[in-house]
């Protein structure tokens, strides 16, 4: 892993994230790529066709300043966590969130991104909204969500959620990849449901095939799935929840609608998304 992106608003969500970013960066030994993208809004030059270009012109100054203003205080919370040493490149790009993120992955050939779940600006539709799913669809790395709460701790348990598919094992492999380098453990649950149609004979050769890997696998028998993976991250310590793509929409209903306030609190952990090839 050489290059995480981080897509920013300098929002407290975003301020936060750059925490955890850093961090990471630390322990994967990856250089920092921070991404802030803005789009400008379309005039009617018939208004004012004189200065129609002026007007778009100061805009991008103003937006440029504001960037470079803001670029100081990452690096002064860089050095207050003894990580200045971190290389850290920017791209300041107008247009579409999405747009503008996807080719910031391919140009600069990312391996990860990592980025808040929340903030003040529109670029928050990245993982909230109607067009969630075909954002996380439309980028194929690795993403780790940071919820706003979520205060970086050191990575000792990382929590794989599986339905025991035989392409879930790709995934689980580059977890414990990720694993290996935070030096943590992987915890695997999979919550049995009424009619689930998983064998014992299934999760027995999942554990023969990765006996030698730093993973437990846990079958939990229950019908109330949010309330045993709400569980389990609770009472097993999870640090970071793994979730793959097809399953975004399942914990995106966890952490924004939950049923209880509390249990949101305590379970705002960071939530990784790896993705079905």
């Amino acid at each position: 892993m050489k290059k995480i992106l981080f897509p920013t608003d300098f929002s407290d969500a975003a301020t936060n994230a750059f925490v955890h970013a850093l961090e990471f960066a630390k322990i994967v030994n990856a250089e920092l790529i921070l991404l802030h993208t803005f789009e400008i809004p379309v005039y009617d030059s018939q208004f004012f066709p004189e200065n129609y270009a002026t007007v778009y012109s100061s805009i991008e100054l103003a937006k440029f300043e504001m960037f470079k203003g803001e670029i100081p205080k990452l690096k002064t919370i860089a050095a207050e966590r003894n990580l200045s040493d971190i290389v850290i490149k920017h791209r300041l790009m107008d247009g579409d969130l999405l747009y503008n993120l996807k080719n910031a992955v391919e140009e600069d050939q990312i391996d990860f991104v990592i980025m808040g779940t929340t903030g003040a600006s529109d670029w928050t539709k990245f993982f909230l909204g109607s067009n969630t799913n075909s954002v996380i669809s439309g980028v194929d790395v690795p993403v780790l969500c940071i919820p706003v709460d979520a205060k970086f701790k050191k990575i000792k348990t990382i929590g794989f959620t599986t339905r025991y598919r035989e392409k879930d094992k790709k995934e689980l492999k580059k977890v414990l990849k990720i694993a290996k380098k935070t030096n943590a453990r992987v915890k695997s649950l999979y919550v049995k449901t009424s009619n689930s149609d998983v064998t014992d004979v299934t999760v027995k050769e999942w554990e023969k095939e990765f006996a030698g890997e730093n993973v437990e696998f846990l079958v939990l028998p229950s019908d109330e799935l949010k309330e045993t993976i709400l569980d389990f991250i609770l009472y097993k310590d999870i640090d970071i929840l793994t979730t793959i793509t097809h399953k975004r929409s399942f914990f995106e209903s966890i952490f924004e609608s939950s049923f209880s306030k509390k249990i949101t609190k305590e379970v705002s952990v960071p939530v990784l998304i790896m993705h079905e090839d």
